[in-house]
């Protein structure tokens, strides 16, 4: 509270430092937050590409690996599955955007040749691959929609923290600040009234008794000399 505030001049200089510091990461914060919410939508509008074509592969790869089962058979195709030696690998590194570390992923053996799905190829129908390829590009869309999605809402929890720091200087610590500044201000006044008073009392004082005592001086000087007998 502003009364519990020393209303000095050290104080004072103090808290103007405080008010321009303040405001200067105000502003900056703003501009991170406004900059936030740019790569933001601009990685939303990206989501929503990958989400779209996320449902697509997905449907496209259901209609595949229903296509071979229909035709080739349950056996047939858990035969191909688990011939399957070499698995998918995946690597992560980050970047960073405007301060926010957002994940970027990498993966291998995720699309394979006939050669390296490790299921002979004389024993097997084109269905089986189609329905292999199928799912293979829905790992990759699967991938890929894990790093734009996880970088959205690191990107979207750093708005947020973001919006609460500005929302924190603007509603709370400056006005604070400010109020403080006021307070010492009038206090400042007030004392300084207070002293140009105190002194304006010590000068009429001080100027009476120098009357006073010209005054005393004046009938001295006018008491009639007595004479010699």
């Amino acid at each position: 509270m502003a009364e519990d505030v020393k209303p000095t001049r050290k104080e004072l200089m103090r808290i103007e430092e405080r008010i321009e510091l303040s405001e200067r990461g105000h502003d900056t914060l703003e501009q991170k937050r406004d900059g936030l919410i740019m790569e933001f939508m601009d990685i939303l509008d990206e989501a929503q590409d990958v989400r779209a074509d996320l449902d697509e592969k997905y449907e496209e790869a259901q209609n595949a690996i229903n296509m071979a089962r229909a035709l080739d058979g349950d056996v047939a195709v858990r035969g191909a599955a688990a011939a399957l030696k070499e698995h998918p690998e995946l690597t992560t590194e980050s970047k960073s955007v405007m301060g926010v570390y957002i994940p970027q992923i990498d993966s291998t053996k995720v699309s394979k040749s006939l050669d390296e799905r490790g299921y002979g190829v004389l024993g097997t129908s084109a269905r089986i691959d189609e329905a292999a390829e199928a799912y293979e590009e829905l790992l990759d869309q699967i991938i890929l929609a894990a790093e734009v999605e996880t970088a959205m809402k690191k990107m979207l929890d750093e708005i947020e923290t973001t919006k609460r720091r500005v929302n924190a200087l603007e509603f709370k610590l400056l006005p604070e600040l400010r109020a403080n500044e006021e307070y010492i201000e009038q206090k400042l006044e007030e004392q300084e009234r207070e002293e140009i008073f105190r002194m304006k009392k010590i000068k009429d004082k001080k100027e009476r008794e120098e009357d006073e005592e010209e005054a005393e001086e004046e009938d001295e000087a006018e008491e009639p000399v007595p004479a010699d007998d």
